[in-house]
């Protein structure tokens, strides 16, 4: 759920702008599902412009402040999302820790990096949503380890109806900055993408799965 309109589409006009997010209906993109999309989005570019990093920061961390209050501990979901959580945690002044997609195969074999106490409360940042499998096993991971999960903030969501029932089935809040809808309408009254464009930009929204 994206809470403010207006951060929305200035968080979008700002990922455009930098081409952290790609929209190329011609030239789709192939993602690692096997999925064609005329999307791609690469929240991390954002790291490297200070400007638009502090106000991601700034504005994911007053999500959270306004949401839960402050937490015991940010955690970020690997690779994506350590960036930026150890951003929040820092604007927040708060603990940070990372989970990782599974345990590591060596050393102390862990999944979560950093001091975990158990009965902490914790809001996971990440930086993108696609169907929400990896995210949620982040957050079973957390669980798994008596953590006291409050909910998560990402940067964006595509918002696609599976990621929807799957926080849902998992009793995960989810907020955003902004998602694929305010993306498409900042696009759209800026004249980054053409009429034409925006039809093919809808229409892979409704199937992405059976898109071409």
């Amino acid at each position: 759920m994206v809470l403010d309109k207006e951060t929305a589409k200035k968080t979008a006009a700002l990922l455009l702008q930098i081409n952290a997010i790609k929209l190329e209906p011609e030239n789709p993109f192939t993602w690692a599902s096997g999925w064609k999309s005329p999307i791609y989005c690469d929240n991390r570019i954002m790291l490297s412009y200070p400007e638009i990093r502090n106000f991601v920061r700034e504005e994911m961390a007053k999500q959270v402040e306004k949401l839960y209050g402050k937490p015991d501990i940010i955690a970020g979901v690997a690779t994506g999302a350590i960036g930026i959580g150890i951003l929040v945690a820092e604007a927040l002044g708060l603990p940070f820790i990372y989970v990782r997609p599974e345990p590591k195969s060596h050393g102390r074999q862990n999944q979560i990096e950093g001091s975990l106490p158990p009965g902490q409360s914790v809001v996971v940042i990440e930086d993108l949503i696609s169907t929400g499998k990896s995210s949620l096993n982040a957050v079973r991971a957390l669980k798994a380890q008596g953590a006291k999960v409050k909910g998560m903030v990402a940067i964006f969501t595509y918002g696609f109806p599976v990621a929807t029932a799957n926080f849902e089935q998992e009793e995960v809040e989810l907020h955003t900055l902004s998602d694929y809808d305010h993306l498409i309408e900042q696009a759209s009254e800026t004249h980054y993408i053409k009429e034409s464009q925006l039809q093919t930009l809808l229409q892979w929204k409704s199937s992405p799965q059976e898109w071409k």
